[in-house]
């Protein structure tokens, strides 16, 4: 194995851990492991552990690249676009924490724990949840409570709990709060009837009143003396078994989007041809639908691209999609949340420990993006102008295909009743300016009326060089 040097570009969202981090070797993302950890790698690594979580898909494959007294570099798997605990639906969500429990019930098996359990830890790929953080396993010492017990409640349990009664808003507060949700906070988020839930009370409530009791000398590993591996694993299986059974009580506007359509059978198949065939000739590696509801149009083309992408506002959809791609098996589909009014920002330290949407879309580099049925709620519903919507697509679209709802569209002139007084302030919602603002950033290449609607679809290509 060839000798690697420390790279200068050490990934922005790896340098809080001491036992190695990530780094960029040209286009390649590698991990160097630290000195500190080479106990904990080799044990890992010579019992099979690493071997075990592979072949069972719950923590990202790896090869070790090169060895030395210095360092040990290792190549993960790529994964080709990272989602966030804000961005994901309920069922991916829970999805997310029973991964991280199972995790830790069998590294327990092995005499080994995971010493972190964010929620950041986690993301998607080939339509399952993954752990992403190889570093993240220590050592079992006998008797010793789990360590990132805490953190797992404030990143995963705390938050489903919250969601399960308020609705999946919730999960954005992991935007501001990218150490968890506050204990004391959960708590008083809850209302009074969820202290009848032993587990709830026991895990939230008392864990609250302990961490308020001790203030910042909290931990649970501190405050508690001993706790024998087989209490361990009866706390586990019961978080396992709740968050297992819980469920969302939330309706919303678009989860059954395509049954509440206003134009025919016959005008809806047209659509889904002329996409296949627009998609089938620039035979794209990537493709993005944004504003996709539960991927109707992009199964439509799931079999001739790589890897698609389909966002949605409404986490319901969201939900049904990720539904789908666990039945049918789509390992190139990857649903997520995203309010393309409000696109997920940069945060943690610097804004740069988690990147932006826009930036990570920037970095995937879609061959096409579509957007389907949403300039009309991006203009009308967000008071966006064409040439601002025109300019967020352009960040991160090779070619653009976009749906333009005439005015005389039902759903466009339910809308513009909406603005009452200031309806004559959206005169400018028409074809014309809609292709003029849309030009200054795009190349034309392909315009059709969709037959039986008061609708236009658009194919647009790039004029950034560094994109088109």
């Amino acid at each position: 194995m060839r000798k690697m040097t420390k790279s200068n570009t050490t990934h922005e969202a790896s340098f809080r851990d001491p036992s190695g981090y990530m780094f960029h070797d040209g286009n390649v993302l590698r991990r160097r492991i630290n000195p500190i950890y080479f106990k904990q790698y080799k044990a890992l690594k010579e019992s099979g552990f690493f071997k075990t979580l592979f072949k069972n898909q719950l923590l990202i494959p790896h090869e070790e690249t090169s060895v030395s007294e210095s360092e040990i570099i290792i190549t993960p798997e790529p994964i080709s676009f990272i989602t966030n605990p804000y961005e994901w639906s309920f069922e991916q969500y829970k999805h997310a924490a029973l991964h991280t429990l199972k995790l830790q019930k069998y590294a327990l098996t092995k005499g080994f724990i995971l010493k972190d359990a964010s929620a950041y830890n986690i993301t998607f790929h080939n339509g399952k949840p993954i752990f992403i953080d190889t570093l993240s396993f220590d050592f079992y010492e006998e008797d010793k409570p789990w360590r990132a017990y805490k953190q797992f409640i404030t990143h995963f349990f705390g938050p489903l709990v919250l969601a399960s009664y308020h609705g999946t808003e919730i999960f954005k507060m992991l935007q501001t709060h990218i150490d968890g949700i506050p204990m004391g906070l959960i708590s008083s988020l809850l209302p009074g009837k969820a202290k009848l839930s032993s587990t709830i009370y026991s895990n939230i409530h008392l864990a609250a009143k302990m961490e308020s009791k001790h203030s910042e000398d909290y931990s649970a590993e501190t405050k508690i003396a001993k706790l024998s591996k087989k209490a361990q694993n009866n706390i586990l299986e019961n978080l396992f078994n709740f968050i297992k059974k819980m469920s969302l009580k939330e309706e919303t506007e678009w989860g059954n989007y395509y049954e509440k359509t206003n134009y025919d059978d016959a005008s809806f198949q047209g659509k889904k041809e002329l996409i296949q065939e627009w998609v089938s000739d620039l035979k794209p590696q990537k493709l993005i639908d944004m504003g996709g509801n539960d991927g109707t149009f992009a199964r439509t083309i799931l079999s001739n691209v790589s890897e698609v992408i389909v966002t949605d506002i409404d986490s319901n959809a969201v939900a049904y999609n990720y539904k789908q791609v666990q039945e049918n098996k789509e390992t190139n589909m990857l649903p997520f949340v995203c309010d393309v009014l409000q696109p997920a920002p940069g945060i943690g330290f610097n804004n740069t420990e988690r990147n932006s949407l826009i930036e990570r879309l920037a970095t995937y580099a879609p061959d096409i993006t579509m957007a389907l049925a949403l300039i009309h709620h991006i203009t009308l519903s967000g008071n966006v102008p064409f040439d601002k919507s025109a300019e967020f697509f352009s960040k991160f679209s090779k070619h653009l295909i976009i749906e333009f709802p005439k005015r005389e569209d039902s759903w466009v002139e339910s809308l513009l009743v909406r603005k009452r007084e200031f309806i004559n302030h959206f005169d400018f919602y028409n074809q014309k300016q809609f292709e003029q603002g849309y030009e200054q950033f795009f190349t034309l290449e392909k315009k059709i009326e969709l037959k039986g609607t008061k609708r236009i679809l658009y194919l647009y290509k790039n004029k950034q060089h560094g994109i088109a």
